[in-house]
């Protein structure tokens, strides 16, 4: 007569809560299997509360290939200006104020000939504060502006002696202009936004992510899913894909859970 099995032998849950939108789709899979080995723990446990990433990768697929569209235009445009591109550090929090100063300074100095276009690169961010998604628009390089100019001493002088900049980026007195590659990248978020706007929504590179009070370590509560108010602790963060790494208790064992950064709120 066979032996009878342990009461965790092979034995495996799948629970579809699938009452929710498609693309919330939520399952639950518990694989409590400790097979042959008597003596294995019985500890696998994985809940993923994610939206289809089939549906996500083929849509930063499409995104890439925007992308990719109107870097080879934007590299396009710019070859086609005159001037070189050059770096011109600020006080923090100045950016905007300094390409105001700057482009003022063109024109009582009569520079328009040898100074062309002054330009802070911003990109859309999208800020997460106690599991609130928030779009902010911020400068791609804090406490930089880009100059398009003709280097001379004149011209040199008429932006180093601009209220707020301290100095040029590389060589005090002989800059370095951009390559062309790092001046495409530096301008593509903006203009990946401003063509969005344009076609109505039409689809473009996804966002970076930053999280303004979310740590490894910290207390959360889940806020979404079958265990909305259970608490958890953070194990892991992914920024890139907006997901992060949890334990809570369930069944009476620490369990590891895998949860999008909306699921949680900082307790």
């Amino acid at each position: 007569m066979a032996d009878e099995p342990t009461p965790f032998d092979d034995t495996e849950l799948n629970l579809d809560l699938s009452e929710a939108a498609p693309e919330e789709a939520v399952q639950i899979n518990l694989d409590l299997g400790g097979g042959d080995d008597e003596a294995a723990e019985v500890d696998d446990i994985h809940l993923d509360f994610g939206a289809d990433d089939e549906v996500a990768e083929s849509e930063d697929e499409a995104s890439d290939d925007d992308a990719d569209a109107l870097r080879e235009q934007l590299r396009a445009d710019l070859m086609s200006k005159v001037g070189d591109w050059y770096v011109v550090h600020t006080y923090s929090g100045m950016e905007k104020r300094v390409k105001q100063n700057i482009d003022s300074r063109v024109k009582t100095l009569n520079m328009e000939d040898f100074i062309y276009e002054t330009v802070v690169p911003t990109e859309d961010v999208v800020e997460i504060r106690n599991g609130t998604k928030k779009t902010v628009t911020r400068t791609v390089i804090p406490g930089y502006v880009l100059v398009r100019m003709e280097l001379t001493d004149d011209s040199w002088s008429a932006v180093r002696h601009t209220p707020s900049v301290t100095g040029f980026v590389g060589r005090a007195n002989d800059p370095v202009p951009l390559s062309l590659d790092e001046v495409v990248e530096m301008m593509l978020p903006a203009a990946l936004a401003v063509r969005a706007e344009r076609d109505g929504g039409k689809p473009q590179r996804k966002k970076k992510v930053e999280l303004v009070d979310f740590q490894v370590g910290d207390s959360v509560i889940l806020t979404d899913g079958p265990f909305t108010g259970v608490h958890a602790t953070i194990t892991e963060i992914n920024i890139h894909t907006s997901r992060l790494k949890a334990t809570l208790e369930f069944m009476g064992r620490d369990t590891p859970v895998d949860l999008t950064l909306d699921q949680v709120q900082k307790i």
